[in-house]
């Protein structure tokens, strides 16, 4: 049976729907739904605008320029739907971002699964000493990581046996019987966001300082909205993404680089210093690289 359907369509999202796409042992992002494409965006704006817009911008041009100048209620026009499976850590820090409808899998009416994520070898790693929240990046021996992941494993299987003889074999409700589980255990949502808030959430989470395990998640999500919305997409990469953004010191201590002045001076003249100091060599080796 064909459907046909007035509403505007995004080739490139048609052709994930409803793919589940793997993310880590066991989870995975699916995409359930959308609303709008990028033509809905521009037209968005036109009614801010006027008619008389189109004859100034194309598409393409209005839309980053939508982008660049951070008018953001377009692009809340456009939303879209995921279905997700992720450990119950990864929801935690998901969850954080309040802009989005969620409705979350409830172990008070339904079994928990067996399902634990444990990470692959070559992601047990040693606390930063540097990062409070961060991994090092210091290589561990196999055999080491291997006894990390079997006391995983072994610690998951006696917490599943423990929920099972609590929930099973003695009745108790499963509202207490879930309080032994661990935040290792799979859980499963739908997430409906709108586009500008999905933008920004994926500008913190794709950033190579978020958490791996949520990292994956967002670089799934960030495959569908460049097939979904690829012009917003390209204007997102160009403005946010991959933006060197100046503070005022960081401003002033480029404007003294132009004018001549040595590096180390400009960035103590301007004030930079510590963390900041840091922060601005790193933009200035970027853009250096844009440039080489």
């Amino acid at each position: 049976m064909s459907a046909t359907t007035a509403r505007t369509l995004a080739p490139g999202a048609e052709a994930l729907l409803g793919r589940e796409v793997p993310v880590l042992d066991q989870g995975f992002v699916q995409a359930v739904d959308y609303m709008g494409t990028d033509e809905d965006i521009v037209q968005a704006a036109r009614v801010s605008y006027g008619p008389s817009t189109r004859k100034v911008h194309d598409d393409r041009g209005l839309l980053r320029y939508l982008m660049r100048h951070r008018h953001t209620t377009p692009f809340e026009m456009c939303e879209v739907k995921f279905r997700c499976k992720m450990p119950i850590f990864v929801a935690r820090q998901w969850i954080r971002h309040r802009t989005a409808n969620v409705n979350e899998m409830s172990l008070r009416y339904t079994e928990a699964p067996d399902e634990f994520y444990v990470p692959a070898l070559e992601h047990v790693t040693l606390q930063s000493t540097t990062n409070r929240q961060g991994r090092d990046a210091t290589t561990l021996p196999d055999h080491v990581r291997q006894q990390v992941q079997q006391l995983l494993r072994a610690r998951n299987d006696e917490v599943y046996a423990d929920y099972q003889r609590l929930a099973a074999e003695l009745g108790i409700a499963r509202e207490l019987a879930r309080t032994v589980l661990p935040v290792s255990l799979y859980t499963q949502w739908i997430w409906k966001i709108d586009l500008h808030n999905l933008l920004h959430f994926l500008d913190l989470r794709l950033d190579p300082h978020a958490q791996l395990e949520i990292r994956v998640f967002a670089e799934a999500m960030a495959d569908f909205v460049k097939a979904w919305v690829p012009q917003a997409w390209e204007a997102f990469v160009d403005y946010r993404r991959e933006a060197v953004p100046l503070s005022r010191l960081e401003a002033r201590a480029v404007g003294l680089l132009l004018a001549g002045a040595a590096e180390p001076a400009a960035a103590e003249q301007a004030g930079l210093k510590g963390r900041e100091l840091q922060e601005f060599t790193q933009k200035l080796a970027r853009l250096r690289a844009l440039a080489g």
